[in-house]
């Protein structure tokens, strides 16, 4: 199936594709993709966003330079960058006549029958051409208790298995999966295409992500194992250019895509 045809799209945002490395929201970027995003929405895409930044933005509003390394923290910078997410996401959809909902996620509610519930309440949001708005729920979702998730990347891809989406994109600030470290290498390709997810795909994935946020390359391939293995096609595009959006669901090569296995 081309990009085209693809409708339920599950969309995750990086904390380095909504803000500047300061931690505060890069205005202008955000702006544009909120208005692509609602664009595609009222073109009939069933659109579903699994969002950073919450730490990050608690982080610049607490003026922390780097990202906690400590709970009590990191659980302070997201409850504090977790109201102003929402109230921009809520904002900016609401000029294009669109309403969004937060879902707050933990483990223990991804591993139990409470999931469900998560799904029946997805499924009243559609109908009700709600965008639904995922991320874990950092506030109460702690190392010491064994219940984080980690980094949105795999949250991305369990969702969109739980929403059955036809495609996860994953936003970051990097055009896709290259054959070597294009920061380090200037001769590093772009591999446009993976069919399989093989240990030479893996070896080529390292490195962490930026200094506000826990994702890497390592955790783009896990997230790509977990959609592909679902049945999910998986594209990564560098979310500092939000008009590719448009190029991607006009079939055009862009990113890296990663082929969905038999379901």
């Amino acid at each position: 199936m081309n990009i085209s045809e693809k409708k339920r799209v599950v969309v995750k945002l990086g904390s380095s594709t909504l803000t500047h490395k300061t931690g505060r929201l890069n205005l202008r970027r955000v702006h544009n993709l909120i208005r692509i995003l609602a664009d595609l929405h009222n073109a009939g895409k069933e659109i579903i966003l699994v969002s950073s930044g919450a730490i990050a933005l608690g982080c610049g509003k607490l003026r922390l330079l780097e990202r906690p390394k400590d709970t009590p923290t990191k659980q302070a910078a997201a409850a504090v960058g977790q109201c102003e997410l929402m109230d921009m996401y809520d904002q900016q959809f609401a000029n294009y006549g669109i309403t969004v909902a937060q879902i707050l996620l933990t483990k223990t509610i991804l591993e139990n029958g409470r999931i469900q519930n998560v799904k029946n309440c997805f499924q009243r949001l559609m109908d009700m051409n709600v965008i639904p708005v995922f991320n874990e729920n950092d506030t109460v979702a702690i190392d010491e208790l064994e219940l984080e998730i980690g980094e949105n990347d795999s949250l991305s891809a369990l969702v969109a298995s739980l929403v059955e989406a036809d495609l996860l994109l994953i936003l970051s600030d990097i055009d896709g999966l290259y054959s070597e470290d294009p920061r380090r290498c200037g001769d590093a390709q772009l591999i446009p295409v993976v069919e399989h997810i093989d240990a030479h795909i893996e070896s080529i994935a390292g490195g962490a992500g930026s200094a506000l946020g826990t994702g890497g390359m390592a955790t783009k391939i896990n997230a790509a194992k977990i959609a592909t293995a679902a049945g999910i096609d998986m594209v990564i595009l560098n979310g500092s250019q939000p008009e590719l959006l448009y190029d991607l669901f006009d079939d055009k090569p862009v990113g890296t895509r990663f082929l969905a296995q038999p379901r």
